[in-house]
């Protein structure tokens, strides 16, 4: 069966990294690479098509070239690299509904695969100690790219129960480390003293972004999978991070988080701190992982210590480097 891939966001590292992937895999006979700006690494055989998915012209492709396969990966994770907080609600909230509504209407598409975030299930003192796929937030996220990835999941079921014939598979990712990665998760490692909420050590898991591109190749050409959790085997503290990471930690109230991001850039260094990062400090988040391995036949490379250690390990040259936005 023919097989054209449509990939959103490509400009950005996992983006680009994946559509090299894709351009690839033999099993794929065209791949169709679309962002606002030409991305500035090799993405192989894949054709480049400059275009907003917040425009109708987004339709237009998908009807022309006969897609049959979409993966979004054009969800920003961070303010910053969308030029803004209202911005990078705009592109996440509205260019997914504007995906999805050309979705609904292209008769030869067959498969949406949507690059989704862990950060749905929020961060609370009474969650269980592992979300299943089925399990939703005890508290739901209230502003920022979590409160983003609630409402784009909301909008890609009512797709799937518009056009139940669209295989869809959504991949609920832990956080994201790789080298030159570029997030509010990575940049909180890149400073030079880590502000921790005083009494607490929340538990994290993490994904190389190698393992990241893996899954997504994966999940574009395997049997659907529905939701599925990823992240990497194991998990870590705060507090074992920043040992590992060779950092002194400094205890804040959670309750200044807000002051804490605001004089952050005395501190110096590549990093920065987010306030919408303390609930996740405080009490971290898992995700069970079971449908990762039966469902979806995924085994991540990288085990969460070996991923961040890999990254951010004391003596690692790349956080003295800027990096790039994911």
């Amino acid at each position: 069966m023919s097989r054209v891939v449509l990939v959103t966001g490509v400009s950005r590292l996992v983006g680009g990294m994946t559509v090299r992937a894709l351009a690839a895999d033999p099993q794929i006979d065209r791949v169709i690479a679309v962002d606002t700006v030409p991305p500035l690494h090799g993405i192989g055989r894949a054709d480049f098509v400059r275009a907003d998915i917040r425009n109708p012209i987004i339709g237009k492709i998908l009807s022309q070239e006969r897609v049959d396969t979409v993966l979004h990966l054009g969800v920003i994770m961070t303010p910053k690299q969308a030029g803004g907080r209202t911005l990078q609600k705009e592109i996440n909230v509205i260019g997914t509904m504007q995906l999805l509504a050309a979705c609904q209407k292209a008769e030869s598409l067959q498969r949406l695969v949507v690059k989704s975030s862990s950060s749905i299930y929020g961060s609370s003192p009474r969650d269980p100690a592992m979300f299943t796929e089925d399990m939703s937030a005890r508290r739901n996220p209230t502003g920022g790219f979590g409160r983003d990835s609630v409402e784009v999941e909301t909008y890609v079921r009512g797709l799937a129960r518009r056009r139940p014939d669209i295989d869809v598979t959504m991949l609920r990712m832990a956080n994201l480390v790789g080298p030159g990665l570029r997030t509010t998760f990575s940049e909180y490692f890149a400073l030079p003293a880590l502000p921790v909420p005083l009494g607490y050590d929340g538990r994290f898991q993490v994904l190389h972004i190698d393992d990241a591109v893996r899954v997504l190749q994966r999940a574009t050409v395997a049997q659907p999978a529905g939701t599925v959790n990823v992240a990497a085997d194991g998990m870590l503290t705060l507090r074992q991070a920043a040992r590992l990471a060779g950092k002194p930690t400094v205890p804040v109230l959670p309750q200044v988080g807000g002051l804490v991001q605001q004089v952050g850039g005395l501190l110096g260094g590549n990093g920065a701190f987010d306030a919408e990062q303390m609930q996740f400090l405080q009490f971290g988040r898992g995700m069970d992982t079971t449908r990762m391995r039966e469902v979806l036949g995924f085994e991540p490379v990288s085990s969460t210590r070996e991923a961040f250690t890999t990254v951010f390990g004391a003596r690692n040259p790349l956080l003295a480097l800027g990096g790039v936005r994911a």
